[in-house]
């Protein structure tokens, strides 16, 4: 059974790692690990305003992520269990840390920065997932993710018809 558009963006409020995948300027696949955080329907990443990914997302903003999310078997961790997983499809965009919420902007790794000049080095990617989650292992009990065709799952991003704001 599919997870519902709520219970994946709970998991994804969950977790705080995934990778960003994107384009260079030359057409070429490349991925980023980044802590995220999520404010509204989106997902947000600090980094330093000179960073590669910061110039490959500026020249082209379709972006594909994926959020793994660790699960155990409770008091047995030797059982190895793999990741539930989230894959989506969106865009990005880089903005200034003034243009965001500053509650988000205080749950990022340089959210408690006060420096006026590292401030304006941040630079703040924004991800917005369009069209549908891709899921494995999300909102169902671990001895479902033994049944591989029960623990796929897809639910709507919930983001297409939603006028989404900045702030």
């Amino acid at each position: 059974m599919s997870p519902t558009t709520a219970q994946v963006w709970d998991a994804l409020d969950d977790g705080f790692f995934g990778v960003l995948a994107f384009v260079n300027r030359s057409g070429e696949p490349r991925t980023t690990g980044v802590c995220y955080v999520v404010g509204g329907r989106s997902l947000y990443v600090s980094t330093d305003r000179t960073m590669w990914k910061v110039r490959h997302i500026t020249a082209n903003e379709n972006i594909s992520m994926t959020v793994t999310l660790p699960k155990r078997v409770p008091f047995l961790p030797f059982i190895k269990v793999p990741a539930a997983t989230i894959t989506f499809k969106g865009e990005a965009e880089i903005l200034d840390v003034p243009d965001i919420d500053p509650s988000v902007f205080q749950r990022l790794p340089r959210g408690g920065e006060r420096d006026p000049d590292v401030i304006a080095n941040t630079a703040i990617i924004r991800i917005i997932p369009r069209g549908e989650f891709v899921t494995y292992g999300i909102a169902m009990p671990i001895t479902q993710m033994r049944k591989h065709e029960a623990a796929h799952g897809r639910a709507a991003c919930g983001t297409d018809a939603e006028t989404l704001s900045v702030r």
